[in-house]
C-alpha cells in the first residue's frame, strides 16, 4: 500500500476505489452577459473574434439571448499560485472568482483516509507514475545525456504539484531575489519578498524575522530522529561545513534539518492551505476536469477563456483579469495556443497572432540531480519498511492516527554548500534520504543503502518549451538542453565529488558499506560525467518560461506587476514567470509569489523587510 521512498512517481494501487465526486456545489450565483446577437463570427478564425460589443468570441454562432457567465477575476489552474490566489482574491467580497483545474479535487468523497496516496507524506510516489493526478510529460531526446527522453510529472489536481512533491520547504537564497531585482524584476528583490514567505508560514517552531507564524501553510520538522540523518549532518561538519539552525532564515549555507509543508502526519499543500478554507465563501466558484484551451481577446484585451469539461465547449468571461497560473508548461503552452508567442511559430501552425513575444516558452530551467548512493551495513534503512507486511502496519499506523512511518517523507535532513572558492551563496543542494531509490521510485529497493540527492542550483543550460500543434489536447515539446555547457558538467562532477567526501567522514563509519552509485568502479572526471549522463534526472522544477522582466527586455514575457506584455488584463502568476531560478526548491517561492501578487491584484501597498541581516561566507577565498 505505501512507498516510502522519494521521487515523483509511483504504480497504481487497486485496493482503494478511485471515485471522485464533486463537493456540494457554492450557491454564489456568478453575473450573466447577455451575448445576443452583438458579435460577429467567423468560421475562417476559431482564436480571435474581429469586432464584438463585449468581445465575446465564438467558433460557433451563440444563440440568441444566450446568457454567458461572468466573474471578477478567471484564475487558470488550481496549483501552488491558484489557490493562493483563489483565498486572496475572495477575501473581498465584492469580487468574484472562478478557479479552472484541469485535474479533479485532491480528496475522495471529502475524506483524506480515502486519498492516502496524496496525503499521506510517504506515499508520495504512488500518484506520480500514471496520470490520474498528473500531467506525465516527457523532454525531447536529451544530446548530452545518451538521447534519453525525461520523465517530468506535474500535478494536475487541486494542489497541483504540491499534491504530488517531497514537501521540502525551501525558499532559496536572498541573492536569488536580489538578482531577479537586478534582472529587471523591480520591487522583487529579497526585502520585498520575505514578508510574503513570511505572511505564507505557519512554521511549527514560531515566528521570528525570517518565520511566519500565523499563516494558512503549515511547515514543519522531521519527527523520526534517525540515527542516519544525524549521521549525514555530523559528516557534514566533519567535511568542514558549517551546521544551520535554519536553512530558510539567516544561513543557508551548511548542513541541518529540512522543512517540511506536513501537518499533523499530513501533506499540506497549497489545496490544504489556501484553496479548502476558502470553498465555503459565496464568490468563489470551482470547476474541475476542465482543460482550458484558448484565452477569448477582443483586441488585445484579455475577456474571458474557452474550455471544454466533459466533452462540452464553455466560455465564461473576467470583467478585470484573466489570470494563468498553470505553472511553467501550461502556463506558455495556453498563451501560444491562444495566439500570444513567438509570431512566426504561431504562424507556421495556423495559430492568428494576438500579440507577437517571443520569450513565451523560451528561457526554461530547471534542476538535475544524481543519487549517490551507499549500502548499509545495519538494518536501519527504509528497506524493510517497503515490504508489503512493513507496509501495511505503517499504513494501518497512519490511517488511524496519522503518526508513524506514514506520516514524513523521510527527506529531513540536507544542505546547501558553495562549489567552489569565490561563489558568493551556495549553489550545490543536498537532500539526504536513508533509503535507495531507482527509476524516481518506479523500481522497488534492493539492498539497505541510504542517498544523497545532488545537484547544481544555477546550471546555465537554458531550454526552450514550443507547442508541438495547435491541438490544446497535445503535449508541447519540451527541451531543456541539459548538461548544453561545460561549467554544468564541471558543477556536476564536483557534486558527485563531494558527496562522496561527506559519505567518506568518521560519523558514517558504523554505517558505511560499498558505494553502490556511482561505484568504485568510477573514478576519473571522464568516468564521472559518463556517470552522470546516464543517471542525472530532473529534480522536479521547471521555471522561468514567461519570465518577469522589464519592458525594454526582449525576451521578457510579463512586467513587474505580473502582467502580460503588450496586452491587456492578462496575468500570469506561477513559477514561469521567475526571471531565473532560485537556489532551492520552488514549491515555496511560488506560493510567496502568490501571495505578492495578490496584493498587487487588490491595490494594497508592498509589504517590505528592510535590514534582515543575511549570512556572508567570512572568506570567499575557499571553497568551504
Amino acid at each position: 500500500m505505501l512507498s516510502l521512498s522519494r521521487g515523483v512517481q509511483g504504480r497504481s494501487v487497486r485496493s482503494v476505489a478511485c471515485l471522485f465526486t464533486s463537493l456540494p456545489q457554492r450557491h454564489f450565483v456568478p453575473k450573466t452577459t447577455n451575448v445576443g446577437f452583438s458579435v460577429s463570427w467567423s468560421s475562417s478564425n476559431p482564436y480571435r473574434c474581429f469586432s464584438a460589443s463585449a468581445a465575446r468570441c465564438s467558433s460557433s454562432p451563440p444563440a440568441a439571448n444566450q446568457k454567458t457567465p461572468s466573474y471578477s477575476y478567471i484564475v487558470v489552474g488550481a496549483g501552488s499560485a491558484g489557490c493562493v490566489l483563489a483565498n486572496r482574491l475572495t477575501e473581498d467580497a465584492h469580487e468574484s472568482v472562478l478557479l479552472l483545474e484541469a485535474g479533479p479535487k485532491d480528496k475522495v468523497l471529502g475524506s483524506v483516509r480515502l486519498s492516502w496516496k496524496i496525503h499521506m507524506p510517504a506515499a508520495l510516489i504512488y500518484n506520480l507514475c500514471d496520470d490520474k493526478y498528473n500531467w506525465y510529460y516527457h523532454t525531447l531526446p536529451q544530446a548530452n545525456m545518451n538521447d534519453r527522453v525525461m520523465y517530468w510529472p506535474r500535478g494536475r489536481v487541486w494542489g497541483g504539484s504540491s499534491s504530488l512533491n517531497a514537501m521540502v520547504y525551501v525558499r532559496g537564497h536572498a541573492e536569488d531575489y536580489n538578482r531577479w531585482q537586478r534582472e529587471g524584476a523591480e520591487g522583487w528583490e529579497y526585502k520585498h519578498c520575505l514578508p510574503y514567505f513570511r505572511k505564507a508560514q505557519c512554521h511549527e517552531l514560531g515566528e521570528n524575522s525570517y518565520r511566519g507564524g500565523s499563516g494558512p501553510l503549515h511547515v514543519s520538522r522531521g519527527k523520526t530522529n534517525h540515527p542516519l540523518h544525524k549521521a549525514f549532518i555530523e559528516a557534514g561538519q566533519q567535511a568542514g561545513y558549517p551546521f544551520t539552525d535554519d536553512m530558510n532564515g539567516y544561513q543557508q549555507e551548511g548542513v541541518g534539518w529540512m522543512d517540511m509543508t506536513i501537518y499533523k502526519g499530513k501533506r499540506w499543500s497549497s489545496a490544504s492551505a489556501y484553496l479548502r478554507p476558502a470553498l465555503g465563501r459565496p464568490n468563489l466558484k470551482t470547476e474541475v476536469r476542465c482543460l482550458t484551451t484558448r484565452i477569448l481577446f477582443d483586441g488585445k484585451r484579455a475577456v474571458g477563456v474557452e474550455y471544454t469539461q466533459r466533452g462540452e465547449k464553455k466560455r465564461v468571461f473576467a470583467d478585470k483579469e484573466v489570470i494563468l497560473s498553470g505553472g511553467a508548461i501550461n502556463s506558455p503552452q495556453l498563451l501560444m495556443l491562444s495566439g500570444v508567442g513567438n509570431a512566426d511559430d504561431l504562424k507556421q501552425l495556423g495559430i492568428p497572432v494576438v500579440q507577437h513575444l517571443p520569450g513565451v516558452g523560451s528561457n526554461l530551467q530547471d534542476h538535475l540531480e544524481v543519487y549517490v548512493q551507499q549500502q548499509c551495513t545495519q538494518p536501519i534503512t527504509l528497506y524493510k519498511a517497503q515490504k508489503p507486511f512493513q507496509m501495511i502496519k505503517i499504513g494501518l499506523e497512519w490511517l488511524t492516527v496519522f503518526t508513524g512511518y506514514g506520516a514524513t517523507a523521510h527527506m529531513e535532513s540536507g544542505g546547501f554548500i558553495r562549489s567552489r572558492p569565490h561563489v558568493t551563496h551556495p549553489d550545490i543542494q543536498f537532500h539526504f534520504l536513508p533509503s535507495q531509490v531507482i527509476d524516481h521510485g518506479r523500481v522497488p529497493a534492493k539492498i539497505e543503502a541510504y542517498q544523497v540527492h545532488v545537484g547544481p542550483m544555477r546550471s546555465t543550460s537554458i531550454g526552450w518549451i514550443k507547442l508541438k500543434s495547435a491541438n490544446p489536447m497535445d503535449h508541447p515539446n519540451i527541451q531543456p538542453n541539459y548538461l548544453s555547457t561545460d561549467i554544468d558538467v564541471w558543477e556536476f562532477r564536483e557534486s558527485v565529488k563531494l558527496s562522496r567526501e561527506i559519505f567518506a567522514q568518521k560519523a558514517f563509519d558504523p554505517f558505511r558499506g560499498p558505494e553502490v552509485r556511482p561505484g568504485p568502479q568510477t573514478q576519473s572526471d571522464a568516468e564521472i560525467d559518463a556517470f552522470v549522463r546516464q543517471a542525472a534526472d530532473t529534480a522536479y522544477h521547471p521555471s522561468c518560461t514567461c519570465k518577469m522582466g522589464s519592458p525594454s527586455d526582449p525576451m521578457a514575457v510579463v512586467d513587474s506587476n505580473t502582467r502580460v506584455l503588450g496586452v491587456e488584463r492578462l496575468r500570469v502568476v506561477d513559477a514561469s514567470i521567475m526571471p531565473s531560478i532560485v537556489s532551492g526548491n520552488l514549491n515555496a517561492p511560488t506560493i510567496m509569489m502568490a501571495e505578492k501578487t495578490a496584493d498587487i491584484i487588490r491595490g494594497r501597498p508592498p509589504l517590505v523587510s528592510p535590514d534582515v541581516p543575511v549570512y556572508r561566507p567570512p572568506t570567499l577565498e575557499t571553497q568551504r
